[in-house]
């Protein structure tokens, strides 16, 4: 007999991260080929746009890990948009990761009414989708070759 419980534990949560990582390991020669590479732990990736004041005008999060580029959020300020800073801000994230952390491959998910577009034109194609994601939206995954 078990008892569940659903309160939010950050030790456990430690836990069961160490546990899944090393079963995972375990179990794939790839994951294990990473071990003691540069590639082996997830390394934050920020680009940052400034406009003359110093004020955030756009910027990329993301993180490196197993030689790919996750991109996990892109945004420009609506008065910049169209003026070509968010193809400027992937860029430059795209070449830290292939030229400083020697990814090969980016990866990302977009929603129908952001910009699944603007990534198809930087190079981006769509390997899934998920439908009703939030209801009522698609998200797209997107990836491309560094």
């Amino acid at each position: 007999m078990f008892r569940l419980e659903t309160e939010v534990d950050k030790e456990r949560h430690r836990l069961l991260s160490k546990r899944l990582q090393e079963g995972n390991v375990a179990a794939s020669g790839g994951l294990r080929a990473l071990l003691s590479t540069s590639a082996e732990h997830e390394v934050p990736l920020e680009v940052w746009a400034l406009d003359e004041q110093g004020t955030v005008a756009g910027g990329l999060t993301g993180r490196t890990w197993a030689y790919w580029l996750h991109v996990d959020l892109l945004w420009v300020d609506a008065r910049h948009r169209g003026s070509g800073l968010g193809s400027q801000l992937l860029a430059e994230a795209e070449r830290v990761a292939r030229t400083e952390r020697a990814c090969t491959r980016s990866r990302l998910e977009t929603w129908d009414f952001q910009a699944p577009d603007f990534y198809r034109k930087q190079g981006y194609e769509e390997i899934g989708r998920v439908e009703d994601y939030p209801p009522g939206v698609t998200e797209f995954i997107l990836t491309k070759r560094l």
